[in-house]
């Protein structure tokens, strides 16, 4: 028989709670609990940012979750993200928003985030996601590597720092001029750097993500953020490694690729109690002493595990340009996008485990 699908009066009132909308098996209720339970233990972090008095703002809690959807989602822009959340019953009773609560103005959501976010907290709400990994990650074996993230300025931003004598703005044709980080700074985002990573590749202006994954299951174990170098990786990743030595007894090994093989990174790594299992090159600093252990060759074998949070940070995350400028912001967009990478990963390999 054929349905009916004549235009009716809507009902003005709705009998099933949005919470038996969401089906019992649907990814996000294991990232909903998880969620809920770092907030939770985050909440006196967030009383000491807030006045007494005054109008109240956006909960942070709904913030963050808000957040969270956009880096899960791909949601290119808080605009949409609201648009988003005005309609999508999912993306309501994920926030925290009944039904009928009114969705926040996209400049006033931007506002608060902007108040309560910076690298402080997104590294204490990365430490207590990581908290939450406790007994799926190992505490010995690790990978570290950097990946480049392309700055929100354009290549004709990039111009001289002596006020452009020529006084085309640096908007003129640039072909054949010689251009360096030295002499030359982006009048949109002057933290980016000009760099690329391996000869061939176009110089962009960029910042450089750094990860500290651990070997058992990919989890992200350590993150930052630093201007785009040709030490930046080396010296994140020994800033990375002191970190979490301070943190824990006994020896650990990170491996890493080839151009981590210097000799002033890898003795600096031994100082620090980590045995380097480093990919050698060519009259390099890694020799048989390291090389001949099983340990060596199967650190090499995991080598694989740091590349997928790249793939996922930016194919599925906002990290493939981002849209914010400033070391400061890139770098607690980066650590929060790396504790969602693992707020997805935890659940599953729970239920793996169970």
């Amino acid at each position: 028989m054929r349905g009916d699908d004549q235009q009716l009066q809507s009902g003005m009132f709705s009998y099933v709670a949005l919470e038996d909308r969401i089906p019992a098996g649907h990814p996000l209720r294991g990232v909903r609990k998880l969620v809920d339970a770092v907030l939770a233990e985050m909440s006196n972090d967030f009383e000491g940012l807030y006045s007494k008095v005054g109008r109240p703002s956006i909960p942070p809690e709904r913030l963050l979750r808000a957040l969270l959807l956009q880096v899960f989602y791909s949601v290119r822009s808080e605009r949409l993200l609201m648009e988003q959340l005005n309609y999508n019953l999912l993306f309501r009773w994920f926030v925290g928003l009944e039904i009928d609560d009114p969705v926040w103005n996209h400049a006033v959501f931007s506002k608060n985030r902007d108040r309560l976010l910076n690298q402080d907290l997104a590294q204490r709400f990365f430490a207590h996601v990581k908290a939450q990994a406790t007994g799926l990650m190992s505490d010995e074996h690790f990978t570290v590597d950097g990946t480049l993230i392309e700055a929100w300025a354009g290549q004709k931003s990039f111009s001289r720092k002596d006020n452009d004598k020529d006084g085309d703005g640096g908007a003129g044709d640039f072909r054949g001029e010689q251009r360096r980080n030295q002499t030359h700074a982006s009048s949109t985002d002057p933290e980016a750097r000009l760099y690329k990573k391996s000869a061939g590749q176009e110089a962009k202006l960029s910042y450089l993500g750094h990860t500290l994954v651990e070997n058992r299951n990919g989890l992200i174990a350590a993150a930052m953020t630093t201007q785009a170098d040709g030490r930046a990786e080396r010296d994140a990743a020994l800033l990375m490694l002191h970190d979490l030595r301070r943190k824990r007894g006994g020896r650990i090994t990170t491996g890493a690729d080839r151009a981590y093989d210097t000799r002033d990174f890898v003795s600096t790594v031994r100082e620090l109690g980590v045995t380097p299992h480093v990919a050698r090159r060519q009259n390099g600093a890694i020799d048989e002493r390291t090389s001949r252990h099983p340990g060596y060759a199967i650190s090499l074998s995991k080598r694989w595990l740091v590349e997928k949070p790249f793939g996922w940070l930016k194919q599925i995350g906002p990290l493939k340009k981002v849209k914010l400028r400033g070391l400061a912001k890139v770098d607690w967009l980066f650590v929060f996008s790396c504790a969602a990478f693992n707020l997805i990963r935890i659940p599953k390999l729970r239920a793996q485990s169970a």
